[in-house]
């Protein structure tokens, strides 16, 4: 272990030239920087946003959903039966002729009685109008908070408006409690989405989603690790301000606002646009590979900093490419009235309540 421990902390790869963990031990009065034990703060912080949520979407987003009668509903339930319960949960949800005609044999039933069981099966597992809702209502909420702490402590931050102020004095920068209390509060909330897919109803997208979320965790680790906090917190920023308009769509569109929905998905996609394929490239990428070149220089862990947020980039432009697709095949189905053309035009192609259920699977707050 001691091995294993010393090959993966080692400075060489962790660290500039030169700089040692020694050099990091916050040697002066009052002065603290990032170390990898502070993140195991995020865990039980993440049991108590885990805690905060459910309480949340019972005693306020339930009663919001109800009071805009979106009620919980009680999907009909399919009737026990082994034989097709286990070809559901390990053969196939949605059977084909050949799977029905036989299943309809064994059983004696007709296949319109196996089909419309099937049915039955799969609807249960989705999750409701109204659990939509609740959880749609806890991540605006969550987003939109962290987004106004985060820009607020940034407007104040002298790196926001000259980022080369991330690399000054690098690595020897001191870790302020606003700027901890911003990484720890995201990286908890990202270890809460973890924990609560185990207990969510099941989705299509689970390991997709699963991944992503590790993904995102190990993303704000590293960064808090090697002490690039500063041009971490301008990336979630960047990523937190398009998130919360998203959530307030779907909740728009659960609750049949269409207009509303529509309008809030058209500040979405400018805000996405904007953020994701302008700012984060010309003001981010361009500070994380030339600025701290010029200033700091390179090192095992600054290429490998940089290769995630490439990564991340390229998800952007995927991402953008299809929502720019579905689009077109929106407008080609003339599913989005003529007047909705201009506006998809202007907002790169996004089209308006349409998708957005569709989007679901695309975007969770990268």
């Amino acid at each position: 272990m001691a091995a294993f421990s010393a090959w993966f902390w080692n400075e060489r790869f962790w660290l500039p030239h030169n700089v040692t963990w020694a050099d990091l031990a916050d040697t002066a009065p009052g002065v603290e920087y990032p170390k990898a034990g502070h993140l195991l703060t995020a865990l039980p912080l993440a049991l108590g946003i885990f805690a905060v949520r459910i309480l949340f979407e019972r005693f306020i987003a339930s009663p919001s959903a109800q009071s805009l009668r979106i009620h919980p509903g009680v999907a009909r339930r399919a009737q026990p039966n082994a034989v097709l319960e286990k070809v559901f949960t390990s053969i196939t949800k949605n059977p084909n002729s050949r799977h029905l005609d036989g299943l309809s044999k064994q059983l004696d039933w007709e296949v319109r009685k196996v089909q419309r069981w099937f049915r039955h099966r799969r609807n249960q597992d989705k999750p409701s109008t109204h659990t939509k809702f609740c959880e749609s209502m806890w991540r605006f909420t969550f987003y939109l908070c962290i987004f106004i702490y985060g820009l607020q402590f940034l407007w104040q931050s002298p790196w926001m408006w000259d980022t080369r102020r991330c690399w000054h004095g690098y690595p020897y920068q001191v870790m302020t409690p606003g700027l901890y209390y911003y990484y720890v509060t995201e990286l908890a909330f990202y270890w809460s989405l973890v924990f609560s897919q185990f207990t969510d109803i099941k989705r299509k997208d689970f390991f997709i989603m699963f991944i992503h979320h590790l993904a995102t965790v190990s993303l704000i680790s590293f960064s808090y690790v090697n002490n690039m906090v500063r041009i971490g917190s301008l990336v979630m920023c960047i990523h937190d301000a398009s998130d919360f308009l998203l959530e307030a769509a779907k909740l728009a569109n659960y609750a049949k606002y269409q207009h509303l929905c529509d309008f809030l998905f058209i500040v979405f996609s400018v805000v996405f646009f904007i953020t994701r394929l302008v700012i984060y490239p010309l003001w981010v990428l361009n500070s994380t590979m030339f600025e701290s070149w010029a200033i700091v220089g390179p090192y095992p862990s600054w290429w490998l900093f940089n290769f995630l947020l490439l990564v991340l980039q390229v998800l952007h432009l995927i991402w953008s490419y299809l929502i720019a697709r579905i689009a077109v095949k929106a407008l080609l189905r003339g599913k989005v009235s003529p007047p909705w053309c201009v506006c998809v035009c202007v907002t790169f192609l996004f089209p308006p309540s349409e998708i957005i259920l569709t989007l679901d699977c695309l975007f969770c707050m990268f």
